[in-house]
């Protein structure tokens, strides 16, 4: 079984659903610490041929509470629902799949019951990972592992070893953290995934690359996206 464990972005760039659609299952890792100036609660989006930083406001947020247990600002985040859907809409409303692909993006955005950084961006990646056909199967490791006496690769390990993976697949950058030696030692394939080259159509502008998957969905249909997930080299020992 291959196994991916990752902590939830809001709509994260194509590379981040190219690792969710290479394994049996991913596991949102949920129950480690929010980062301040991560990219947890925010990304970029095309607005005008630049990218257009945009930031999901949290109630209270701390390096010292977990994803979980981090909430979006009730009180200022309904207007900025709205600045946001008109700022999308004044982006992207001659994309071809606007029409398409704004009731998912609404949906993740608006049908929210506890209104957690980590439900709105749990969302975004099961809603879109299915609007994709992509049929990983999802899980939340918040209080379900009973290990948080441990951390860093320590913890990933004993995630595998309880879930049976026999391949731990992490994006290129988890290079530095993750030894192939360590995850051998247990009887576990470490591999990272690479995104290859991907360009599209953005309008008439130069191709702005790594902005949030909302920009690939505008600009691509279900069955191109697909296409693009596959255009990865994995990196083994």
């Amino acid at each position: 079984m291959r196994l991916g464990i990752m902590q939830p972005y809001v709509f994260p760039y194509i590379g981040y659903y190219q690792l969710i659609s290479s394994v049996d299952k991913f596991i949102i890792y949920d129950d480690v610490n929010y980062i301040k100036q991560g990219w947890i609660n925010r990304n970029q989006f095309l607005l005008n041929h630049s990218a257009f930083k945009y930031v999901i406001p949290l109630k209270e947020a701390s390096s010292f509470k977990h994803i979980a247990d981090t909430f979006i600002d009730p009180r200022s985040y309904p207007h900025w629902c709205v600045k946001f859907f008109k700022t999308l809409e004044q982006a992207y409303r001659r994309a071809p799949f606007y029409d398409q692909v704004l009731p998912l993006i609404k949906n993740c955005f608006l049908e929210l019951e506890n209104f957690t950084i980590n439900e709105l961006a749990s969302n975004s990646l099961k809603k879109t990972s299915a609007y994709l056909n992509i049929d990983t199967t999802f899980a939340h490791s918040n209080n379900c592992y009973a290990n948080e006496q441990l951390s860093g690769q320590e913890r990933i390990i004993d995630i595998c070893l309880k879930e049976n993976a026999e391949t731990y697949m992490n994006a290129v950058g988890g290079q530095q953290l993750y030894s192939f030696n360590d995850f051998s030692t247990h009887k576990i394939d470490l591999v990272f995934l690479k995104t290859g080259e991907i360009t599209y159509t953005q309008f008439n502008g130069t191709f702005i690359a790594g902005l949030s998957m909302i920009d690939v969905l505008m600009f691509n249909s279900a069955e191109q996206i697909s296409k693009m997930l596959k255009t990865y080299n994995l990196i083994t020992a």
